[in-house]
């Protein structure tokens, strides 16, 4: 926590998926529990009619760029589901405010990340998120592997340039960009490959 010799900042999140909807039950708790701890609320950030699957939200986005800014110390949410689109999202946005020194408290799940057992769960939602990570990178490992045994060539397959008519279409005062575009490679390319004509001349 940032300020752990003074009162801490908080930022309080609440949303809602449809307009039918409020978040003032949400608000009331998030108040209290703010107001029994004895903490400051720094601001409260709302997403009224939004999913929670988007990938931007106004609210969300306000709190992770004064986040960034460390303009407070703890974030505050009724449930983990009313502030991230998945566990991973959620891994990431814990990882981020650790970075920042910010810590993260969810009312409903009563998570605490400044506390020994909510940072003890923290670190193990992150290692099973590893783990997920890991798996799938050795899926992918395996699976090229296997397409490599099986003789598949991986990776882009060779274009085949005609390097005499890359110079007969320059001696006719076509630029790169053209020349390049007709013969199907990159600028780059048809760069280094003039270059390596001229050297060998």
């Amino acid at each position: 926590m940032a300020n752990r010799n003074s009162t801490p900042r908080v930022a309080i999140y609440a949303r809602v998926s449809t307009t039918g909807q409020s978040t003032d039950s949400q608000l009331l708790d998030l108040r209290r529990y703010v107001s029994e701890r004895g903490w400051d609320s720094f601001k409260e950030y709302v997403d009224e009619g939004i999913s929670g699957t988007k990938d931007s939200r106004p609210a969300l986005n306000d709190l992770m760029n004064d986040a960034k800014k460390r303009r407070f110390d703890v974030v505050l949410v009724w449930r983990f589901d009313r502030f991230a689109r998945s566990t991973k999202h959620l891994i990431l946005a814990l990882e981020e405010f650790r970075n920042l020194g910010i810590d993260f408290v969810s009312y409903q799940e009563n998570i605490d990340t400044s506390s020994p057992l909510g940072s003890a769960i923290f670190t193990i939602i992150s290692a099973v998120a590893q783990l997920e990570r890991d798996i799938i990178a050795e899926r992918v490992k395996a699976g090229l592997r296997r397409a490599k045994e099986n003789g598949k060539k991986l990776g882009r397959p060779r274009v085949s340039v005609d390097v005499e008519k890359i110079y007969d279409l320059r001696s006719r005062g076509l630029s790169l960009r053209v020349i390049a575009s007709r013969i199907g490679i990159s600028r780059t390319t048809l760069s280094e490959l003039l270059k390596l004509r001229r050297s060998h001349r």
